[in-house]
């Protein structure tokens, strides 16, 4: 049977989420930037020759790094970066 554009499209970004480059996948994420902040991401972007995309995972990247590097594994600041709940409730 011959799929519709609609159930192939379906299809394919539920097979997103398990694929892209080394296997992590990729998730959805839609935003709305102020024009500034989308016109200036559009210059950094094209200033470096990478994409919106790639400019903006290697920013978050290395922040999360930079965060993690400062906070002792299994601390009370590392459980609640992760949103780890040590008393078993749910995460905030």
């Amino acid at each position: 049977m011959v799929k519709t554009a609609a159930e192939r499209q379906a299809r394919y970004r539920a097979n997103r989420e398990f694929s892209g480059k080394d296997g992590e996948g990729q998730r959805r994420v839609s935003v709305w930037l102020s024009t500034g902040s989308a016109l200036a991401l559009k210059r950094i972007a094209r200033r470096y020759g990478v994409t919106q995309q790639a400019l903006i995972e290697k920013l978050l990247l290395a922040e999360d790094e930079r965060i993690l590097d400062g906070i002792s594994v299994d601390s009370a600041e590392w459980n609640e970066y992760f949103g780890i709940n040590p008393q078993g409730s749910q995460p905030h």
